[in-house]
């Protein structure tokens, strides 16, 4: 049987009168062009809306936005391959009406417009809200990695840059020694010529030198590392290996897992996120209340009491990282308090009281103890310490009890946790491919994130309502 068969190359075809007609109507590249044309990018930030009077003329950035937009939805992030595709690709000259900016041009436009960007990317958020796409009721917020324009190499800690001078020194040591015994036995050893030999020592010397330069700025700037390539990028821990990268942060609503608001920072974890994010979650929904469920990683009684005075309600499980637990001995979670007569009661029932209270780390603290360890028979399970066991207690800790009641109270509501928020990071990474960055410094780095937010928002409405449905909305 023979196979299926093409059409000759020289045969001539009657191709539709106009490029419209190759676009069907519900093509997503029809709501993008929608969409950027009733947006009022001057007051959004854009510059060159209005043309100059004098000069070479400049692409409208409609244009420009046009073309990341459809970049992004489609998994083409560079400037070079978006030119490219502005000369082959169908839909993108049907978009841009068959201009080709270069590469050039299209790279400053992202770069120049961070802040913009990230505008346009609140606009989509509040369409989505315009078309009751938000719950406005839970709300998950996590983080994950997305690496930096930065290896592991070029980033620097002070016991990192010690152990590297160490090891030149080293190395310098041992090749003045061999030109010393090349200088004693010149004409019997097989050693490297001395000039090689000093070529050598002088390229380790200015790499000492500029490793102590590197320790210099490190020094001065009072941050506990550098990076060389990305100055904002910080070594992070990422699934169990270190990789040098910034830190997203996503809010994402329980009704169709549109992300309500994103962030990135350049902090190495999630420990102060929950209240900034849940707050601009809330403020965004524009709700009075606001339910909030993060992992173990967002635990900290002070951003706790921040949502609770803000109305937002979080749900988050209590880690635990006691090192009593690792060394067989009663941890804090087997004493029990008894709010009326302010004691705790520990496992043998015996009452540590009151005994004073201090401030540590910021926070008010109040300590608890007792004088029944010095004959209590399972001292040797309880404590080592000479002066027995001693608990301490945050004096707003009945705000982490409480959200231990919740969180004991709603086991469903910490398995939903990872759906919502794992789903749209695991969307992004690997269906978008788009779990690193292109460029660098911390405020670019926020629009480029901007674009991602908006390609995978827009993804989700589009299987939600359908294209067309959109246009009507922006019509």
């Amino acid at each position: 049987m023979p196979h299926l068969q093409g059409v000759s190359r020289e045969t001539v075809l009657m191709f539709p009168p106009s490029l419209d007609e190759y676009i069907a109507p519900d093509n997503p590249v029809r709501f993008i062009d929608a969409f950027v044309d009733q947006l009022d990018l001057q007051s959004l930030g854009f510059q060159r809306v209005v043309a100059a009077p004098e000069g070479r003329p400049a692409y409208h950035p409609a244009d420009l936005l046009k073309l990341y937009i459809y970049g992004y939805l489609n998994r083409v992030r560079s400037s070079r391959c978006l030119e490219r595709e502005t000369h082959r690709n169908l839909e993108v000259r049907w978009l841009l009406k068959k201009l080709t900016p270069d590469h050039k041009t299209i790279a400053d436009f992202r770069k120049d417009h961070a802040q913009a960007l990230r505008q346009v990317c609140s606009q989509f958020t509040q369409l989505c809200k315009e078309l009751e796409l938000f719950g406005g009721e839970l709300v998950a917020i996590d983080g994950s990695k997305f690496l930096a324009v930065n290896s592991r190499q070029r980033n620097f800690t002070q016991a990192k840059l010690q152990r590297v001078l160490k090891e030149l020194d080293q190395q310098i040591t041992a090749y003045l020694s061999e030109l010393d015994q090349g200088d004693q036995h010149e004409a019997e050893t097989a050693s490297p010529p001395a000039a090689a030999l000093q070529s050598k020592l002088d390229r380790l010397r200015a790499r000492r030198a500029r490793y102590q330069e590197i320790q210099g700025a490190l020094a001065q700037s009072g941050e506990p590392q550098i990076s060389l390539t990305d100055p904002d990028s910080r070594s992070m821990l990422a699934s169990q290996r270190t990789v040098v990268a910034y830190n997203v942060q996503i809010a994402v609503d329980a009704k169709h897992k549109l992300i309500v608001e994103h962030e990135v920072t350049n902090a190495v974890t999630d420990q102060d996120q929950l209240s900034p994010m849940a707050g601009r979650a809330k403020q965004t929904l524009g709700v009075e209340e606001l339910n909030v469920v993060a992992d173990q990683g967002y635990y900290d009684g002070h951003e706790v009491k921040q949502c609770l005075g803000a109305g937002i309600t979080p749900y988050i499980a209590k880690p635990h990282t006691s090192a009593n637990q690792h060394r067989g001995l009663y941890t804090k979670d087997d004493f029990t308090y008894e709010a009326v007569r302010d004691v705790y009661r520990c496992p043998q029932g015996a009452a540590l009281e009151f005994r004073f209270d201090t401030v540590e780390a910021g926070r008010h603290i109040r300590d608890y103890k007792t004088a029944a360890c010095h004959t209590c028979q399972a001292r040797s399970r309880c404590t080592d310490n000479k002066e027995g066991r001693r608990i301490t207690r945050w004096v707003d800790e009945h705000l982490l009890e409480g959200m231990a009641q919740r969180v004991a109270a709603n086991p469903a509501l910490m398995k939903l946790r990872k759906q919502l928020a794992e789903h749209p990071f695991g969307t992004i990474k690997r269906g978008m491919t788009q779990g690193y960055f292109l460029l660098r410094r911390l405020a670019k780095v926020r629009g480029e994130m901007s674009l991602t937010i908006l390609a995978y928002n827009m993804k989700r409405v589009m299987t939600i309502l359908g294209v067309k449905k959109m246009l009507a909305a922006v019509a």
